[in-house]
């Protein structure tokens, strides 16, 4: 629990960023921003999500998960984004080790630093059972388990032209489970960061700083990939190689923005345990920091500079920070860097009460969603494009 002092201290922090996210509006660069974002087009973004579903709900450890990272890779290098990559680590669920990261118990949950639920709790859980799939195609296509060994996951970098060795981390897991198509969770957040791939990867676009591109894996057993990121690159950090070359393989991180579940925002179930068929019209993208973090203070400032974007980029959706960030990819970062999520709702309050009925299910299908959800997606990468943009010092040459 926060002391009684810490409140005070954040409340003090919350007016400051808001008085800066204000004055930083309409920086002298926000016609190269605005741009940059009206390059975004709602067809291609479902169209990216669509692609993804193609190999059902992706689930980690299978030959649909490994031709889903191909794809990935394939997508990455025909928008001709540099230094494509893939992490290798092996994932065994029986001999999990955290070397680095908080370790297991310490990671936030819906009742440590997650947001406590309030009222009558609709319990959701995974659906692991073959039969509540109707379609014979996906169950088919689904059917192959999980077996431990070698994993990979993808990522590129648009690197920058002053500082090529600071940078930005942009991801969403491309893993799900649960029967469905895996198209909300998170196939909605693996397509704003394709897209920003893409955009960024013009060749009309140049940055000061770098900005990574990662599709992680495994977050579905409990942010394995991440963890295997952050093991693995935490100490290449800065160094570059070969000395002289101007080249940083892992340039220093600056702050690490992730993408889960970004379209259902229809509110939490009503008496009768039922979640309304349509948008809510107060439909908000949730940009989350977690305030027990070491980088708490630095990520608060990460997610008003994301809500200050928001609000001069995004075309239908409102933004709204809150302090719960957890149980997604940013976690493993958080006390490192600071790190933020964006969310169609908050994780451990609203999403964990049943606000998303299709979360983990089959009816996570491409399908479900419609054109008001897909369009609060949009308006998600809208918010991180203008933020990251005004972030690395984006610019256009003609």
């Amino acid at each position: 629990m926060l002391t009684f002092a810490r409140p005070i201290v954040l409340i003090s922090c919350l007016a400051a960023c808001v008085l800066v996210g204000s004055a930083a509006a309409e920086p002298a660069h926000s016609d190269t921003v605005r741009i940059m974002v009206n390059r975004l087009e709602l067809s291609r973004y479902q169209k990216t999500i669509l692609g993804l579903t193609q190999f059902g709900d992706r689930r980690e450890g299978t030959a649909r998960n490994r031709a889903a990272v191909d794809w990935i890779e394939a997508q990455m290098r025909a928008y001709g984004c540099g230094d494509v990559t893939r992490l290798q680590y092996s994932f065994d669920p029986k001999a999990r080790e955290r070397p680095s990261g908080p370790p297991m118990s310490d990671v936030p949950n819906p009742t440590v630093g997650g947001g406590r639920y309030r009222g009558t709790v609709a319990k959701t859980g995974v659906n692991v059972e073959p039969a509540r799939q109707p379609d014979a195609h996906l169950r088919e296509l689904n059917a192959e388990p999980s077996t431990p060994g070698p994993r990979e996951e993808v990522w590129c970098t648009k690197v920058g032209t002053t500082h090529p060795e600071e940078m930005y981390i942009v991801g969403a897991h491309m893993d799900g489970h649960g029967w469905g198509e895996a198209a909300n969770d998170d196939g909605s957040g693996s397509a704003i960061v394709l897209e920003l791939a893409r955009l960024f990867s013009d060749p009309s676009v140049q940055t000061e700083r770098s900005v990574r591109f990662v599709l992680w894996n495994n977050e579905e057993t409990g942010l394995d990939g991440a963890y295997a990121y952050v093991a693995q690159r935490r100490a290449l950090q800065g160094l570059e190689s070969p000395p002289g070359s101007g080249h940083y393989p892992e340039p220093r991180w600056l702050g690490m923005v992730q993408h889960d579940m970004m379209l259902f925002d229809h509110g939490l179930p009503g008496s009768d345990g039922r979640v309304a068929s349509t948008q809510r019209r107060e439909a908000d993208v949730n940009i989350e920091f977690q305030s027990r973090a070491k980088e708490a203070e630095g990520a608060m400032h990460l997610a008003f500079a994301f809500q200050a974007a928001n609000e001069a980029y995004a075309t239908d959706y409102p933004a709204a920070v809150g302090p719960h960030m957890t149980n997604t990819d940013s976690v493993p970062f958080m006390d490192i860097i600071p790190a933020i999520s964006l969310r169609e709702n908050e994780r451990g309050r609203e999403i964990g009460a049943g606000s998303d009925p299709h979360w983990h299910q089959p009816t996570d299908l491409y399908r479900t969603f419609s054109q008001e959800d897909f369009r609060l997606g949009l308006n998600a990468a809208q918010t991180t494009l203008g933020a990251i943009a005004r972030l690395v010092g984006a610019s256009l040459k003609y």
